[in-house]
């Protein structure tokens, strides 16, 4: 699994080549704009230690993600997602420490008000599998990675004026 970041858009500039996570991008490059997933999956943020906007990169290439992303700031750390080939199962909860409605999910959910009358999610136990969640329904809008863990509450992560809507897992296909 191989990611190249590039100092300027459009693959120019210096670059830099990671194959694991990278907490804080700035001690090998002073800006990022653009970036290749050779393979593999990948999370970036925009904020050092896997911190603030998320998105997820996949193989491909990336010339100008910061307008087709709507960031303002270059990517700052990225993490390695790695490949899964088991069972997905996740308990989303409606309050945070795992309060309120519970529901037991085991494929992805393209809206949590469809399917479950559920207007809210604060808190989740991943107990297999790599997820995404979405901030809108339909997998829109801002996004979270979810790897096997406890969260007690989203709000304590930073995401306290996010409501995740939508959910979806991370696939061997999208290798």
């Amino acid at each position: 699994m191989m990611i190249i970041f590039y100092e300027d858009r459009n693959f120019m500039g210096r670059h830099y080549e990671c194959m694991s996570d990278c907490a804080d991008m700035h001690s090998y490059m002073s800006r990022c704009h653009s970036c290749r997933v050779e393979s593999g999956c990948f999370m970036v943020y925009d904020r050092p230690n896997y911190m603030g906007n998320q998105y997820f990169f996949r193989r491909g290439e990336y010339g100008d993600y910061m307008s087709m992303m709507g960031w303002r700031d270059c990517i700052r750390s990225c993490r390695m997602i790695p490949m899964y080939r088991g069972s997905y199962r996740m308990r989303i909860y409606e309050r945070e420490n795992f309060g309120g409605q519970m529901h037991e999910c085991m494929d992805d959910c393209d809206s949590f008000m469809d399917r479950y009358r559920m207007s809210d999610c604060m808190s989740c136990h991943v107990m297999d599998g790599h997820w995404l969640m979405y901030e809108h329904p339909h997998y829109r809008g801002r996004m979270m990675y979810m790897r096997p863990g406890e969260y007690r509450s989203f709000r304590e992560m930073g995401y306290g004026g996010m409501r995740f809507m939508s959910m979806r897992r991370i696939m061997d296909s999208w290798y």
